[in-house]
């Protein structure tokens, strides 16, 4: 199953020309949506290991759970939240976006993210799609 899900955000990763793609699951434990699977630009750092942001009180993270796509196309102008601009300083210079809800059962328990490092960039509605496609291959997958 992981190789499939690391296939299907590599290809992702590949159509849009972004930095990363993360695979955040619900899991139990201390610690809300750890990075599972990614997909990384080359120089690009990974995300599994990080564990200082806590997802669960960030901005981003409510708009999923109210079953929101978030398309950031300059994260820095996106909220005035300082924990949200310490995160996108924590995950490499994160600078755009697009996350993508997983739900089961009406619940969150995956989140898919699309990130552009360094400087912003507009999502074409074509990027935003295939985000939202990959959200529900994995879906499929889980």
């Amino acid at each position: 199953m992981t190789t499939e899900i690391e296939a299907t955000l590599e290809q992702l990763l590949t159509a849009t020309g972004a930095s990363r793609v993360t695979l955040r699951r619900d899991l139990p434990g201390d610690y809300a949506f750890p990075v599972t699977d990614e997909a990384l630009a080359p120089g690009v750092a990974s995300l599994r290991d990080e564990r200082t942001v806590d997802l669960r009180t960030q901005p981003v993270v409510r708009e999923l759970q109210a079953g929101r796509q978030v398309v950031q196309d300059d994260c820095r102008s996106a909220f005035d939240d300082p924990a949200f601009h310490r995160m996108l300083e924590t995950y490499g210079g994160l600078a755009a976006q697009i996350v993508t809800p997983v739900h089961r059962d009406g619940a969150l328990v995956a989140i898919v993210s699309l990130h552009q490092l360094g400087s912003a960039r507009r999502w074409t509605d074509e990027e935003v799609a295939a985000a939202a496609d990959t959200a529900a291959r994995v879906a499929e997958l889980l």
